[in-house]
């Protein structure tokens, strides 16, 4: 399936499923290369994320926790700017390696409120790991240290991703068909 439609919105197959899974392979190296030994304790942001955590951690044979948190910037194809708070965070994270884990960082401000909020728990480090990041999109000045695939600025869909709901379950990306005037 090279073209599909989404509500209103039709979509072109952007990144194949074998080149997201080589990815997150990669990854899933690097993280494991730096975490060996260390039981970081992986936050993955819902509902995005839980697509990447889930294909993440089935590569990471580390010794590794996992928990998810949930906030939201998003209504429709745009930021809101706007960030709710962040619920579900249960797990005691002083002095822990935390690796927040997002489906995709495009302005950061999720990132930024998400590291705000972490920050009062004193964990040992915090790191960012991204299976997508826009990087002309990008606002702030937080690194982020663990990128699966960088993209233009444009609004994809699939492997987590959704366009009001409908299309997290593509297992490739797909990117949005600007209309013509």
């Amino acid at each position: 399936m090279t073209r599909i439609r989404l509500h209103d919105l039709d979509f072109d197959l952007f990144i194949p499923e074998a080149e997201v899974n080589a990815a997150v392979d990669r990854l899933a190296g690097e993280l494991r290369t730096k975490y060996n030994g260390k039981r970081p304790l992986f936050v993955g942001v819902l509902n995005g994320a839980f697509f990447f955590a889930a294909e993440l951690m089935k590569r990471l044979d580390i010794e590794c926790e996992i928990t998810f948190v949930k906030v939201a910037s998003y209504l429709g194809t745009s930021t809101t700017g706007r960030v709710t708070d962040l619920i579900g965070l249960n797990e005691r994270i002083e002095g822990r390696h935390v690796v927040v884990l997002e489906d995709i960082v495009d302005t950061g401000n999720t990132v930024k409120h998400i590291l705000d909020a972490l920050a009062d728990h004193h964990p040992a480090s915090v790191s960012i790991a991204t299976l997508l990041f826009k990087p002309d999109a990008y606002k702030q000045t937080i690194p982020i240290e663990h990128v699966a695939v960088r993209i233009p600025n444009a609004f994809v869909v699939g492997s987590g991703l959704d366009h009001d709901g409908l299309g997290r379950n593509l297992p490739g990306i797909y990117r949005i068909i600007e209309q013509q005037p």
